[in-house]
């Protein structure tokens, strides 16, 4: 395996001091700007987790527990701080723009990097076309007389100018779109801890009832952990944009773990207070069950911008997801394992991978034959491929660094990934069989695919060595 490489000297630099580096072709370069700074890179993680959509998933959760939903959450967080510890242990080592892909290539093998990265495509690639598709479920709820795919060509249009536009212009949308997100959280915590207050619910706001719900049991806690754990997805994007980071060795692990605890926060405090108005895991329809608490708490008019919120969620999601997902696909261009002139190109005035973006659009448009059952099973299994392995390379760069006297925080670079693994290899057993199945399957077509470019697994995948140090 290759380090990355010094700069050079000849390179030329951009206005932030880093090289924009050789061009692929037609003058574009391979390298991307660094112009983000910790409070965007944080905001970027909440905008892919959408903490908005907790609302959305609450009554399936909650109904899976008995009525614990914030005891699941508080499991699901504590299992994925560790996992949020191992992306950053990484992030501070290698940061580069391929995220899981980038880890593993370097730490364990480029050929499992390679399984790794297009496992993960599932997730990156795949995760913006649900995400699509469920905000336009909801606005064809909203206006039955516009067709679906309408809505569909409008998301994956806007988020793919905007990307294509820049990180920094993306950035800015996701600011003013995430404020609007949360406001519409906090006058939800505040309609619903009013309502407990007069009366609803459980009548007071101190309850252990959205912990220990209605007779619910361990087993049933773990179960909805299992799903709440998917709420989570997307703290880990933000280590596709350490090539667009200043300083990423220090901001990145530092965002990934901001990210997973303030999501964590939100998702705790909003299923405390919505199990508050409504104890126990009962409903007329549970995946619909935050709108009629909405609506209960507020009337018409805060259902009305309740609707609007998770449109907007959605809409914030998606434009970060596709921008962490093109970064996956520029990076693997980049390395030769994608054609280099197609997916490892950079734009010449906007300095993004704009073929890449564009690509992840066109694929979208694959939500126009799907459901969201069926392409969620796609995401999960990607997901949970990615951070067992960036466990696993923690664990493995700790031993070589161990085997050449290098200092090694044995708590944090074995005990931390080692429990982290642990954990994501049970989650992954507790996906449903269409998810094990269309994984397994997508996985047997990256060894076909491998075993072509590697000629029979006799050389390494081709690799570029990149700037990618900070």
């Amino acid at each position: 395996m290759s380090s990355p490489a010094s700069p050079s000297p000849s390179t030329p630099s951009g206005p932030s001091g880093t090289g924009t580096g050789t061009g692929t072709g037609a003058g574009e370069g391979t390298h991307l700007n660094r112009t983000l700074h910790l409070h965007s890179l944080v905001l970027f993680g909440l905008a892919y987790l959408a903490p908005m959509i907790v609302l959305g998933i609450f009554g399936v959760i909650a109904e899976e527990t008995g009525g614990a939903s914030t005891a699941a959450y508080l499991l699901a967080l504590v299992a994925m701080l560790f996992t949020a510890n191992s992306y950053g242990r990484m992030a501070r080592a290698i940061p580069g723009a391929g995220s899981a892909y980038t880890y593993v290539r370097r730490t364990i093998d480029s050929r499992v990097g390679f399984l790794v990265g297009w496992g993960t495509m599932l997730d990156y690639i795949f995760l913006p076309m649900v995400i699509w598709l469920i905000g336009a479920s909801y606005l064809q709820a909203q206006f039955p007389g516009v067709p679906g795919w309408i809505w569909i060509v409008v998301y994956i249009a806007l988020t793919s100018v905007l990307n294509v536009i820049g990180i920094r212009v993306a950035d800015r949308v996701n600011f003013v779109l995430m404020v609007f997100q949360l406001l519409v959280i906090v006058v939800f915590v505040a309609l619903s801890a009013a309502s407990v207050l007069g009366g609803q619910g459980t009548g007071s706001l101190i309850s252990a009832s959205p912990f220990t719900g209605e007779n619910s049991s361990l087993a049933q806690i773990s179960a909805g952990a299992a799903v709440a754990a998917y709420s989570f997805l997307g703290f880990d994007a933000v280590t596709t944009l350490s090539e667009e980071t200043v300083d990423p060795r220090r901001t990145v692990p530092r965002a990934i773990l901001l990210v997973a605890l303030i999501g964590g926060g939100i998702f705790l405090v909003v299923t405390y207070v919505t199990q508050l108005v409504h104890p126990g895991g009962t409903f007329t329809e549970a995946d619909s069950a935050a709108f009629d608490i909405a609506k209960t708490i507020g009337g018409n008019l805060f259902s009305a911008i309740f609707l609007a919120g998770l449109v907007i969620a959605q809409f914030t999601s998606g434009l970060a997801a596709q921008a962490s997902g093109s970064r996956l696909m520029f990076a693997m261009g980049r390395d030769g394992v994608l054609p280099r002139r197609f997916f490892g190109r950079v734009h010449p005035r906007f300095q993004t991978p704009w073929l890449s973006i564009i690509a992840i659009g066109v694929i979208g448009l694959i939500a126009l034959f799907l459901d969201v059952a069926t392409s969620t099973s796609f995401v999960n299994f990607g997901a949970f491929v990615a951070f067992g392995m960036v466990n696993l390379s923690v664990i493995v760069r700790a031993v070589r660094a161990r085997r050449t006297g290098e200092p090694v925080n044995v708590l944090l670079d074995v005990v931390c990934p080692a429990i982290g693994f642990l954990v994501i290899a049970y989650l992954l057993t507790q996906l449903d069989s269409n998810a094990l199945t269309l994984g397994g399957i997508w996985l047997v077509i990256g060894v076909i695919v491998l075993t072509i470019i590697t000629r029979g697994f006799r050389r390494q995948p081709p690799e570029v060595k990149a700037e990618d140090a900070a």
